[in-house]
């Protein structure tokens, strides 16, 4: 074997070798009495020492996937919309003077989280007129805004 290392030429996988002393021969195992013969380190008799055991397999118990209850049911959760929920009275904190409310006013104001849709539900009163526009609203958010001389505005 030429030494492509030092002559410059490229090396190529089929020049690899192994270090000297660093393969050692595989042990034959179970061909005779001499040569780590006859049980080949597996012991005597039983399942394991006859041949390989079924993953899962628990002596003849029942296995664990059988033990265990099926799971029924759909859910939805990949593709579920999660708002971000602001109610009536907290609206009437942020914008005691009314006015126009949007997404960014109330990201801004700290009562909701960036990038994410907006649901305006009508727990409390609000007194002022203000002009919502968000993603989604409740039934009695949007009568209290009515009543109020606001309007809603679905984004």
């Amino acid at each position: 074997m030429t030494d492509n290392i030092n002559s410059g030429a490229p090396l190529k996988i089929h020049d690899l070798r192994p270090a000297p002393g660093a393969h050692k021969s595989k042990v034959r195992k179970g061909r005779g009495e001499a040569s780590k013969g006859k049980t080949s380190g597996r012991g005597t008799k039983g399942t394991k020492a006859r041949n390989t055991v079924m993953r899962g397999f628990e002596g003849g118990n029942v296995p664990l996937q059988r033990r265990l209850p099926k799971l029924k049911g759909f859910s939805n959760a990949m593709f579920k919309t999660t708002f971000q929920v602001v109610n009536l009275d907290k609206l009437g904190e942020l914008f005691p003077e009314g006015g126009e409310v949007t997404v960014e006013a109330l990201v801004a104001r700290g009562a909701a989280r960036k990038n994410q849709p907006v649901k305006i539900l009508g727990t409390g009163d609000i007194s002022v007129a203000v002009n919502v526009k968000a993603h989604a609203f409740s039934g009695s958010a949007k009568e209290k805004i009515a009543a109020a001389g606001g309007s809603v505005t679905e984004l």
